[in-house]
C-alpha cells in the first residue's frame, strides 16, 4: 500500500478480485500506531449480519445502497469531522 493520506475512505464491499472486507483489513494491518482512517463500508447487503460482518472487519459505519447523496456526505463529513452541527 502507498503512504498516502486520506480524511475518509468510502469502500465498496463487492469488488472484483479483492472484496471490502479484505480491503479494510490490508488498511487496518497497514496503518501505523494511532492512525486509524475512518471508513464507510457502502454495499447493498444490507442485512444485520453484513453490518456487523463490516464492523468486525474494521470499517466504522455501514451505509446502504442506494444512498442518497445528501446522506453519503453527512456520514462523511461526519466521520472527518467537518459536519457543522449547528
Amino acid at each position: 500500500m502507498n503512504e498516502a493520506k486520506f480524511d475518509v475512505l468510502v469502500a465498496d464491499i463487492g469488488m472484483p478480485g479483492m472484496d471490502g472486507y479484505e480491503l479494510i483489513r490490508q488498511v487496518r494491518r497497514n496503518e501505523g500506531k494511532g492512525q486509524r482512517t475512518p471508513a464507510v463500508a457502502l454495499t447493498a447487503y444490507a442485512r444485520v449480519q453484513d453490518r456487523m460482518r463490516a464492523m468486525v472487519a474494521g470499517y466504522n459505519t455501514h451505509a446502504v445502497k442506494p444512498i442518497e447523496s445528501y446522506e453519503l456526505l453527512t456520514v462523511v463529513a461526519s466521520l472527518s469531522g467537518r459536519l457543522d452541527r449547528s
